[in-house]
């Protein structure tokens, strides 16, 4: 600062002798005072140039503090965006998976419906079919018969005494009259397949020449009335099934003389035909 005084007043001096001219008092005041003032003006410059530096510092300052402030913004704008568009892209897929679900259950409540709607159509026909059985059969029900639903299916049982002699496969008058009634019946039900059952009790067989046991005995009754509905009653062979089950699947447990009775029986088990249904849950 004090430099920059001397030179100021070196260069009044120089212009002052330069100018080989005598000041008066009055002009070397003037001069001395215009020295003075440009004095304060280059100190007031001097202070705000030091103020200038100070404020341009402060501002760097400030600068690089809101840049790093910025650039967090920036970092943490980034996460949130990355995360919105993952959960987005989860949202969407979520979306088609819902979308897929809710079509996957609305077709199978359609097949649900159909099969629901198949089996509601098979419980009625057989229903129906044990109405027409019973009613047909009514006069044969006090001689060992019996007409009922078991899983879907309708049974027809006639004990032994009912078809055959004791001991015997060849079927009597009065067993021959029971299962014509039967085929009337079954005849207009085309769509009705048959598995003939015999079964026997625990007892073993005697005395019956080739007959080996209950299985043979059970056997050979099934296929006696499966030819007399298909020789004697005109019934399709391809409907029927004839199974012999012996002593293996009792109706009635107990060792009496009247559960022993009740076991020895054909079993009529009416199937009705369920392709519309097997087509549907395979498809």
């Amino acid at each position: 600062m004090i430099k920059l005084k001397y030179l100021l007043a070196a260069a009044v001096l120089c212009v002052s002798m330069h100018s080989c001219k005598i000041l008066s008092t009055k002009s070397y005041k003037a001069m001395v005072a215009e020295r003075d003032s440009l004095s304060t003006r280059t100190t007031s410059l001097e202070a705000q140039v030091d103020q200038l530096k100070a404020d341009t510092a402060r501002l760097h300052g400030e600068l690089s503090e809101q840049k790093r402030k910025f650039n967090e913004l920036q970092d943490g704008y980034d996460m949130l965006n990355a995360s919105y568009t993952e959960a987005n892209s989860k949202l969407h897929k979520s979306s088609s998976q819902v979308n897929k679900l809710s079509t996957d259950l609305q077709q199978r409540e359609a097949r649900l419906k159909e099969v629901e709607d198949i089996l509601k159509r098979r419980d009625e026909a057989t229903n129906a079919l044990k109405a027409k059985l019973q009613q047909a059969l009514l006069g044969f029900q006090q001689s060992g018969l019996t007409v009922d639903i078991r899983n879907g299916k309708v049974y027809v049982s006639l004990t032994d005494k009912l078809l055959f002699p004791s001991g015997s496969i060849v079927i009597d008058d009065k067993g021959k009259a029971a299962l014509k009634q039967v085929a009337a019946v079954l005849n207009k039900e085309p769509d009705i397949n048959l598995a003939i059952e015999g079964h026997t009790d625990d007892k073993r067989v005697l005395n019956l020449g080739q007959i080996k046991d209950n299985w043979d005995l059970s056997v050979l009754r099934a296929t006696s009335v499966s030819r007399y509905m298909v020789e004697t009653e005109n019934m399709d062979p391809k409907r029927i099934t004839a199974t012999g089950k012996g002593e293996f699947q009792p109706i009635d447990p107990a060792n009496t003389p009247e559960a022993r009775a009740r076991n020895r029986r054909i079993e009529i088990v009416l199937t009705p035909k369920l392709d519309e249904l097997y087509n549907l849950i395979t498809k």
